[in-house]
């Protein structure tokens, strides 16, 4: 780390009070979940199950990967409204690419597995775009991605004639291990889950990189003083992302061996929720991976009793998310 960001960081690091009201802000997101798995527990036995723990974790899997990489991106002071229409078109692309080799291919394995490269691929270049345009073309995060997700999802629905595009059966019944399969009676999406967060954690907290990402969003102009790549550093984060989104829908896409414009519909809005609700500032420059899989698995419990309580109507699943979000911005308020 350049000397100059090791003195600023210095200077602004905060007393023992002030680390120990961090600690106690960092227990937020995991008091509130143990809350809920309490009243969830008292409401309905079935929610402490075995089977639907990790049926929760199972779809907590897809939003959770894409909160990991949008962690960095809201760290960074930078946001991503497209997730959701990228991982559709993510879907949509692969399926079509698959369908087409599955004919030239005598192993269904080996399509799979070009499609799932391919996935990765694609939500790599789609960050990568969004990087350059933020840094090179001088465009604001929320403008640049607000833009995507009109267009990757016009896409989709082109590609898809506005009804569905269906994996070839054959190539479903190749692919579902990687959605259905468990490994010591856990489901590999939450294997792949806890594999990304671990990473993502270390990325973060143990590399200089993760370093400059918390720098740049705490004060970009004293970066750029510190000799940082600034420009260099956001495009890796939204290169980080767009893999990530490319990880979560190449697991999705087994689930149902489709894909339709409603693909990935308001993932944006969960991601954001999970990271946020897990601590992470809003304006950047701290924020945990910890915290956004709390967060990630937080906002699932919350569907989760919904769904077995019948305590308001499961169409409000989305309003509680935007309640959360609005409440955590507000508990944030003057923090950095």
């Amino acid at each position: 780390m350049p000397p100059e960001l090791a003195d600023h960081r210095a200077a602004g690091a905060p007393g023992r009070a002030g680390r120990a009201l961090a600690r106690l802000h960092a227990l937020g997101p995991l008091l509130g979940l143990a809350l809920l798995c309490v009243a969830g527990a008292a409401l309905n036995s079935d929610f402490a199950s075995l089977d639907n723990a990790m049926n929760v974790l199972t779809r907590t899997a897809f939003i959770g990967i894409i909160a990991v990489g949008m962690c960095f991106v809201i760290i960074c002071g930078g946001i991503d409204l497209s997730v959701g229409s990228m991982a559709a078109l993510i879907a949509g692309s692969m399926i079509l690419l698959m369908n087409k080799l599955a004919p030239a291919l005598a192993s269904p394995l080996a399509v799979v597995a070009l499609g799932m490269a391919f996935a990765l691929l694609l939500g790599a270049l789609f960050g990568l775009a969004h990087g350059l345009l933020i840094t090179k073309g001088r465009i604001e995060p929320f403008i640049v991605t607000l833009g995507t997700l009109g267009i990757f999802r016009a896409y989709l629905t082109y590609f898809s004639d506005g009804g569905a595009l269906t994996l070839d059966l054959a190539l479903s019944d190749a692919y579902s291990p990687v959605y259905y399969a468990s490994l010591l009676g856990v489901p590999v999406p939450v294997w792949v889950f806890l594999a990304v967060a671990l990473l993502g954690g270390l990325i973060l907290n143990r590399t200089a990189y993760g370093r400059y990402v918390q720098a740049i969003g705490s004060n970009e102009q004293v970066a750029r003083y510190a000799a940082v790549d600034v420009d260099r550093v956001k495009v890796l984060t939204y290169v980080l992302l767009g893999s990530c989104v490319g990880i979560a829908t190449l697991l999705y896409v087994p689930r149902l061996g489709s894909a339709s414009p409603t693909t990935g519909l308001l993932w944006e809005l969960e991601a954001i929720a999970a990271v946020i609700v897990g601590g992470t500032a809003l304006k950047g420059g701290s924020g945990s991976i910890t915290g956004t899989v709390i967060g990630a698995v937080l906002l699932s419990v919350i569907s989760n009793i919904l769904n077995l309580t019948s305590l308001i109507s499961v169409y409000l699943n989305a309003a509680v998310q935007g309640f959360a979000i609005i409440l955590v911005a507000f508990l944030q308020r003057g923090r950095r």
